[in-house]
């Protein structure tokens, strides 16, 4: 079975999140941009709740949020950039119940990984996005975008994603045969 791969074209990215803004589904929309961004699992991501995110007192977006990662029991801070405000900004006045990702049941509870990942499925597929892309891709995306942009250091890539080494995080992303890959097709010898 072949790993999840992060999105590697920032185009198709981009049509991927405004797959759902075109038709109006800002939960959907939201979810791509906050799960890109974040690089969240799919498990925390989905335990999100608005009182998380927005500072109901000041009536203003936190810029920084805190949570306990569900499979690690660690504490997790992550600053919400623009990008991020301006999606969650975009759901605010449609929000049902307390999760930020939440069903559209009478009863609004957070959303399964089941139906998180159709809702990727569907977009992925609508836009033409080919490899091995889940829930999971959106977490990796960040990471990969970090990575080759050279703009973040990879000793801070590593502390995002909790990893112990420079390797784990090359393969994690997808760099490693990236990398191996250039070498070989780039190679001019003769």
């Amino acid at each position: 079975m072949a790993a999840t791969e992060p999105i590697r074209s920032k185009q198709e990215l981009k049509e991927l999140a405004e797959y759902y803004l075109r038709q109006g589904k800002i939960r959907n929309y939201t979810l791509i941009i906050v799960g890109v961004y974040t690089a969240l699992r799919v498990s925390d991501l989905l335990r999100l709740t608005w009182a998380d995110v927005y500072d109901s007192e000041k009536q203003a977006f936190r810029k920084h949020v805190t949570i306990i990662e569900k499979k690690t029991g660690k504490s997790k801070t992550f600053a919400l950039n623009k990008h991020v405000i301006g999606a969650l900004r975009l759901c605010f006045p449609h929000r049902r119940g307390d999760f930020i990702f939440s069903n559209n049941r009478k009863d609004p509870k957070m959303l399964s990984r089941v139906q998180v990942w159709r809702i990727i499925h569907e977009a992925v597929v609508a836009v033409g996005i080919t490899g091995k892309v889940s829930c999971h891709s959106l977490r990796k995306t960040w990471g990969y975008h970090a990575w080759t942009s050279k703009d973040v250091s990879p000793v801070v890539i590593m502390h995002v994603y909790n990893h112990s080494s420079y390797e784990i995080t090359r393969r994690y992303l997808g760099v490693a045969q990236d990398d191996l890959d250039k070498a070989y097709l780039e190679m001019e010898l003769i």
